[in-house]
Formats: C-alpha cells, structure tokens, sequence
C-alpha cells in the first residue's frame, strides 16, 4: 500500500515487550519506570494475526523489538510461528545482544536469518557506564555464537552522539570489518525534542523513503516514530487500524511525547 505521499509502506517492525534487561542511559531511566500490564501485552497469536493481516496488505519486512525482545518467554516459539506466514520476505530481529549465545541456534533453526546487535563501544567500562548493568563480553560471546550458526547478515547499531568519526564509533568499525559485521551508526535521538538524524549504514532516519509501521507491545499501531498518532488494532480491528495508520502517515516525523525508545522499538 501506498500513504499520500507515494512511499510504499511494506516495513513493520513489532515491539515484544517494554521489559529490557539493561538501562541504557538514552533509552530508559534507571527506575522508576511505568511498565505495560502483562494483560494488555499483545500474546503471540494476536501478533501473528496482525502480521499476517499486514502480509495481506502488502507488508514483506518484518523485523521484532523490544524493549529487549530476547527476554520475552517463548520468542523463538513466535519467530517459528512468524517464519510460517507466507509473504513475509524479511524477518529480522533487534536485540542488545546479552543473552545471544544461548539464543542463537534456537532462532536461527527457528527461521531468523538477519540480526541487528546493539553495541556502541568496545571498552567494557564505557560499555557498562552506558547500560548501567550490562558485560560487553556477554554481548561478544553472542556475536561471536550467531555469527558461528550462520546468521547473515549481522549488524551492528552503534549509538554516536554526531557521526562514525568518534572514538568508539571507529573502534566498532574496525570491529566489524575484522569479523564480518555491518556496522551502522545511530545519531543520539529524542522523542520529545524531536531530534533524529540519518543513519549512517542504514536506512532510517529518513522521512521522504520512510516504509515503515511500528507495533507497540500492546497493540498501538503507529505510522511514525516522532508521533503522538497511534491506532489501537483491538479496538478499530486490523485492517483498519492499518489502513488508518497508512492514511494519515505524516511527511516527516516531529515529536512524540506518549512513548519511550523502550517501549515502541526504536
């Protein structure tokens, strides 16, 4: 389907959860966070009901979120379930990489083939500084584990507060280059000031070729990341709430202050 603006709308990204088992320091406060009801938490039947309503409207891209998506109870079950829908043509997944190595061939026999790893610096101490809680080498092993059961491609989201000329965003570079990953690099963003940029390595950021829908884990429907506009799929039904969400897709995003990066993917 196509919005008013010609731009082909086939991407949804779907958000598992709001839980994330880090705190990112540009991404969630260290406490204190208001957290969705496990009962209004979308399960994986209606998700996979939406996807393939989504499939049907000419959605191919699929990628799942979080939060952390890897700390939702039975995710490789609905990569599988995901994997079987006809039309879906890219699955991917986007994770912060810390429990990788136990989940890599459970989502790789599952069906995912693509992964995106969050990781914005190579020293440990920057590394646990930034997430608050997190162990780089736990997100090395995970890398190193998907990169051993086949994924590809692997990419890696590098946060920066301007451009790839930074320290670390140059050590995560060289990184990739030497084992085979892609690296990306994610200008800093905030929601409620409206400040995004271009991804370097990727295709986000960029509002005239934005494809994309975004799926809260309780079913909010959103055409734009930098939004307040949502469509509720329980309540208007699927069809509709794509149809609506496609409809009224803005030309360029400018604030969103009804969610966090945690709670509607990122």
């Amino acid at each position: 389907m196509f919005d008013q603006f010609n731009r082909r709308i086939n991407y949804l990204r779907i958000s598992v959860t709001d839980r994330c088992n880090l705190r990112c320091t540009y991404c969630m406060p260290e406490e204190g966070i208001v957290q969705i009801p496990h009962s209004q938490i979308l399960t994986f039947e209606e998700i996979v009901e939406i996807t393939t309503i989504a499939v049907q409207h000419g959605f191919e891209k699929v990628r799942i979120t979080g939060g952390e998506p890897l700390v939702r109870k039975g995710i490789v079950d609905l990569i599988r379930m995901l994997n079987a829908i006809e039309g879906i043509t890219d699955l991917g997944l986007t994770t912060n990489g810390t429990l990788l190595k136990q989940f890599a061939q459970p989502l790789y026999d599952a069906g995912l083939k693509r992964i995106n790893v969050s990781l914005d610096t190579l020293n440990p101490q920057k590394y646990k500084a930034i997430t608050r809680v997190g162990v780089l080498s736990d997100v090395l092993d995970g890398l190193a584990e998907a990169k051993r059961v086949g994924f590809n491609p692997i990419k890696l989201n590098c946060v920066v507060e301007k451009n790839s000329n930074e320290p670390d965003a140059r050590d995560v570079k060289a990184f990739a280059q030497a084992n085979g990953y892609f690296p990306r690099f994610i200008p800093k963003m905030n929601l409620d000031e409206g400040i995004f940029g271009v991804v370097e390595g990727g295709e986000g950021g960029n509002c005239s070729t934005c494809n994309r829908l975004r799926l809260t884990a309780d079913g909010i429907l959103k055409p734009c990341l930098f939004s307040d506009i949502g469509y509720n799929v329980r309540e208007l039904g699927i069809a509709k709430a794509i149809e609506m969400a496609i409809k009224n897709k803005p030309a360029c995003g400018i604030v969103n202050r009804t969610n966090e990066f945690y709670n509607i993917g990122g």
